[in-house]
């Protein structure tokens, strides 16, 4: 049977790959809301549950900054999106193999920051994975055949990908090939959400955009924000908590094997495909990546599919903090974090 892990804040999105989290943020009372001036919205947005939450001394000032923040988000999906076929990402990879496409400097910049991501990462994160991950239909349970994944492979590659930053254009040299940006976008969201909301003088505030968090500021308590990590092998509740991180400035993302998955004559097989090989990776359970940005820590995040001993070598030369858990709960990570984990058990 195939299982979707549910969270409290999240549910499946289904615009990209599934990356989960559970934001554990402080539960505050009315009435300490009331006076600490916490304003929090969720909606769907980006084909996923989307949470912004402020600290203001003004309702109409946190109002209006997180009605500019959907706004904004609305705005990058029709530029980025993958299945539009009137966004610049669609036109770049229309013309794959063709000719360059002129684009936007914000696409020219995420487009080069995935490139860079799939160097560091050793292509564990590769922004062309796409055409091999949609082979997987987790929902009817088919293990694609290794003669068509083989195939598909040869399509795969991020050193394919050629910018050109004096005349804006981005140009995909195998034809055939493809650019989805699933495994990043909601990251970078999360960014522009945070920018938005200090343009609007917003000091604190955290936005959890399907998986991937972005704090800023402290609580209205002064204490950094609190973020859950899931146990990737639920035992209980399907929203388990095994770890909680402190975070403030910063930004948290987690990959894991357990969003979407089927499991077939005793194997699991999950989104997170290793594009080297076509097939799920199997090195853990989970990768949690804390860094500087969402863009970063969402992008790093598929250094699940590196596994913890090469992940955590990345992670320190890269300058952030990963978080591995094996399938039965082993965990391996960077010194610096350990000191801000907490673990439930």
């Amino acid at each position: 049977m195939i299982q979707y892990s549910k969270s409290r804040l999240f549910v499946l999105n289904m615009f990209t790959s599934a990356i989960w989290l559970i934001a554990a943020v402080a539960l505050l009372s009315s009435c300490d809301q009331k006076k600490a001036g916490v304003f929090k919205e969720a909606r769907t947005s980006m084909y996923t549950i989307v949470t912004i939450t402020v600290v203001s001394d003004s309702a109409e000032r946190a109002h209006k900054a997180i009605e500019e923040s959907y706004s904004e988000l609305d705005r990058l999906a029709g530029l980025l999106n993958f299945y539009d076929d009137k966004s610049e990402l669609s036109s770049i990879n229309r013309l794959a193999g063709i000719a360059p496409v002129k684009v936007s400097g914000e696409t020219l910049s995420i487009i080069e920051k995935s490139v860079h991501i799939s160097k560091m990462t050793e292509g564990a994160f590769d922004v062309t994975v796409g055409t091999l991950v949609k082979l997987w239909d987790m929902k009817k349970q088919i293990v694609p055949e290794k003669r068509i994944i083989d195939k598909t492979r040869k399509s795969v590659g991020y050193r394919n990908i050629v910018t050109d930053r004096t005349a804006s254009t981005v140009f995909i040299r195998k034809k055939g090939a493809s650019i989805d940006l699933g495994g990043i976008l909601k990251g970078y969201a999360a960014d522009r959400v945070v920018d938005i909301l200090r343009h609007n003088g917003i000091k604190s505030g955290i936005a959890a955009i399907g998986g991937e968090v972005r704090a800023f500021g402290r609580r209205p308590d002064g204490q950094p924000w609190v973020v859950g990590i899931q146990n990737p092998r639920q035992k209980g509740a399907s929203d388990e908590i095994i770890a909680t991180v402190e975070i403030s400035d910063k930004a948290m993302s987690t990959s894991g094997d357990y969003n979407k998955y089927f499991e077939k004559n005793g194997r699991r097989y999950h989104h997170l495909i290793d594009p080297k090989t076509g097939y799920p990776s199997r090195r853990c359970g989970s990768a949690t990546v804390i860094a500087d940005d969402a863009t970063t820590s969402d992008g790093y995040s598929k250094l699940f599919i590196l596994g913890p001993e090469k992940g955590i070598v990345v992670a320190k030369n890269a300058g952030f903090d990963v978080i591995f858990i094996d399938c039965n709960g082993k965990v391996s990570m960077t010194d610096n974090i350990k000191e801000r984990i907490k673990f439930t058990k």
